[in-house]
């Protein structure tokens, strides 16, 4: 026997609609590349979406076809997030940190047909439309009048009076909810990258669970400034979730630095915000010698990247902003994992809230999790045991677009689980933490090191803006742990006293043989370290002697 509900499919569609019905008034604030600050609301984000949806039937594009964009966060880019998948094409985000050759080949990978981009990009676009072969149309994100004379590109069109003059009026097509919705490259540091393809059920759940007062907790009352960029895995999925609640929606466009995303907060009375670690570091880092608080600010989730404590006790202790801890990955959607507690743990002391609050979370409903070991047997949730963390959802990738590498493996049970490349314990209450990438876990005499754990207790040290930590070679223990490490401006600590810094805070044979002093660390396109780099910068290094 079925069930006698209506049969409606989850559609990116129907998130805007719904916006513009019943929060149309809601404000949209955008800082654009031109340096002013543009406002409007949920309800002209929905009229101008349905403009773009005219627009690309204009130039006879397909169903599924993919539509680019090279793009900061801003309203035009926001239009394109529901004006291509709502018309039943493909949202493809470009991330512009990459190298210009690799965004030509990501371009032609996915087969774009239409390419829309920010005049900060440009420069990019000039050096590499020659070699993109599928793009029909270039899109420039700007008004009429700001489109230079002669740029070489072919036909190029700004974004106004491409779809200005369209209708306000469109049809939203009615069509299968696991159609594909948008795609985002992964930033993997080996081989060409791959594309996770979501769908518009995917996307849908993913909004619905982000929203969950466990999860994000985005409502209606919020002013959310979403700094992880509109490029990055869909800024996770805070788009939509703005669209289904309502919430001010506040964009920072290229500003990112500290200042300027702290003049963001503090003018648009933010009061919840979402970035990896290293954006935050350059808040902190502008705040502190300037003596500046936060007069609406009171949650922030950090993701993207391990978020060392010391930031955690920053933010909680020196601004009173609560830190939300999140995991996720780009074949995730990304959410997995969120650190709220429960009703159990609030009668707990604040430094055993607090160890529970350094870990990446529980799993949000929609993604189930497990830890295996080497022979793919299942670890227990004790917190202790520790394993290759393996995750399944309806928001969780089943295979690469083009079917490039099947990324799923196959438990004992014969069920179908994706191995995140994370290694991470489980607690009796459900916590997960991770604890190292698969590929940079330490092993130093048939024992692990963490490497995340030595650079959390590295960043502790007030001297220290940013900390690496990588194994090297040892002819005895096969692996010893150093730690990488870059100075605030101005600070001064020595190779010996950080090594004392660690006394009392890890095992003795856990503290790294040596500290190794940079100017910088080197950064993927999403803002995490990359320790292949740094590894390659380092291969004449030798280990101290040691007695």
């Amino acid at each position: 026997m079925l069930g006698l509900m209506q049969d409606q499919p989850l559609l990116i569609s129907n998130l805007i609609e719904f916006a513009d019905k019943h929060h149309g008034d809601g404000e949209v604030v955008s800082r654009r590349v031109e340096g002013d600050i543009h406002r409007y609301t949920w309800s002209d984000v929905a009229r101008r979406s349905r403009q773009v949806a005219n627009a690309l039937d204009g130039m006879k594009l397909g169903f599924s076809d993919r539509v680019a964009t090279l793009a900061w966060n801003g309203y035009r880019h926001l239009e394109l997030y529901f004006g291509v998948s709502g018309s039943g094409r493909v949202l493809h985000t470009i991330n512009p940190r990459l190298h210009p050759e690799q965004i030509a080949w990501i371009t032609n990978h996915a087969e774009d047909q239409v390419l829309c981009f920010d005049m900060t990009f440009l420069p990019i676009i000039q050096a590499i439309h020659s070699k993109c072969n599928t793009v029909q149309h270039w899109v420039a994100m700007c008004d009429a009048d700001k489109l230079p004379a002669d740029t070489g590109i072919p036909n190029l069109i700004s974004y106004e009076a491409w779809m200005g003059q369209q209708s306000t009026r469109y049809p939203w097509p009615m069509f299968d909810e696991n159609t594909a919705s948008s795609m985002c490259y992964t930033s993997g540091t080996t081989g060409n990258p791959k594309a996770a393809l979501y769908s518009h059920r995917s996307t849908t759940l993913h909004a619905y669970a982000a929203a969950l007062p466990d999860v994000m907790c985005i409502s209606a009352r919020d002013a959310i400034l979403p700094v992880v960029p509109m490029f990055h895995v869909n800024a996770w999925g805070i788009p939509y979730s703005t669209a289904l609640t309502g919430a001010k929606l506040v964009f920072p466009g290229p500003g990112m630095d500290g200042k300027s995303v702290y003049e963001m907060i503090e003018n648009e009375g933010v009061t919840y915000a979402a970035g990896v670690p290293t954006v935050w570091q350059m808040l902190l880092t502008y705040m502190k010698p300037n003596g500046l608080k936060f007069s609406t600010l009171k949650r922030t989730v950090i993701g993207g990247a391990a978020c060392p404590p010391a930031m955690i006790f920053a933010f909680r202790d020196d601004y009173g902003v609560e830190v939300l801890h999140a995991w996720g990955m780009t074949e995730l959607s990304p959410l997995g994992t969120l650190c709220t507690l429960k009703n159990k743990h609030l009668k707990l002391p604040k430094a055993e809230q607090m160890k529970l609050l350094l870990k990446q979370g529980r799993a949000i409903y929609g993604v189930d999790m497990k830890i295996v070991n080497d022979a793919g047997d299942e670890q227990p949730h004790d917190g202790k045991a520790y394993g290759d963390l393996l995750a399944k959802g309806p928001w969780v990738v089943a295979n690469y677009y083009k079917g490039e590498g099947d990324p799923l493996v196959t438990d004992k049970d014969g069920q179908r689980w994706f191995p995140t490349g994370d290694v991470a314990t489980i607690d009796a209450d459900g916590f997960m933490q991770i604890t190292d990438r698969s590929k940079d876990v330490i092993k130093s005499g048939g024992e692990w090191i963490s490497s995340i754990d030595i650079e959390n207790i590295a960043v502790a040290h007030p001297a220290v803006l940013m900390a690496a930590c990588i194994g090297m070679a040892h002819p005895k223990w096969d692996e010893r742990p150093i730690v990488v490490v870059v100075k605030k401006p101005d600070a001064q600590v020595s190779r010996e006293e950080l090594l004392a810094f660690y006394d009392g805070k890890t095992a003795k044979w856990q503290v790294p043989d040596d500290v190794v002093f940079v100017d910088s660390i080197p950064l993927g396109a999403t803002g995490k370290m990359l320790k292949t780099k740094l590894r390659e910068q380092l291969k004449d290094y030798v280990l101290p002697a040691t007695p």
